[in-house]
């Protein structure tokens, strides 16, 4: 059974993927997330994380956030999922403005909801630490924890020796860090 959060978001995102089609180069002008030094704007770090490069990126943000995303908020409650999924958007989009600001040499626009779909996987990993991730190729099952630290670690070593250019590693990294920060604060007696 499909929850209302996961649900929402699968329909925005298909809904504003399919205005991007349509408006073309408008909507990342303006909503992308664009480096400090060329062209942004405070809503990007929001707007970003619902535009999509191609319906690829889309069909893998989507699917994980389909995948994961039901059990996690079963867990947390749609209201602290959503408040998950907000969190790690933006700890997503403030990485990715400290990378650029630092690192990069040519202003592209950061796009899609991979930050968010990480702090999801962390949340996932933490409340299911039992449960199996099956990876495509090769068909090993992961325990939850095991295939997020796995993952992650690609995502470091990408991002930092330059592997598969054109992929906002640390916005991936700062998603999940952002994740899991507000799982052990929340995990903590007020």
């Amino acid at each position: 059974m499909m929850t209302p959060v996961t649900y929402a978001l699968l329909v925005v995102n298909l809904l504003i993927f399919g205005l991007q089609m349509l408006l073309g180069d408008v909507m990342l002008r303006d909503f992308a997330l664009w480096p400090l030094q060329a062209g942004f704007a405070p809503w990007q770090i929001v707007t970003c994380a619902f535009l999509h490069g191609s319906l690829m990126h889309l069909g893998t943000n989507m699917l994980g956030v389909w995948m994961f995303g039901r059990d996690v908020e079963r867990a947390l409650g749609s209201s602290r999922f959503a408040q998950l999924y907000a969190a790690s958007v933006l700890t997503a989009s403030f990485a990715q403005l400290a990378f650029t600001s630092f690192f990069a040499r040519d202003p592209v626009p950061t796009v899609g909801a991979s930050g968010g779909l990480f702090g999801v996987l962390a949340a996932f990993a933490w409340l299911y630490p039992r449960r199996k991730v099956i990876l495509l190729i090769p068909p090993i099952p992961l325990p939850a924890p095991v295939f997020v630290s796995l993952y992650a670690a690609v995502e470091l070593y990408s991002g930092v020796t330059g592997t598969f250019a054109g992929v906002a590693h640390f916005a991936h990294l700062g998603g999940l860090i952002g994740g899991l920060a507000l799982l052990w604060i929340w995990r903590k007696p007020v």
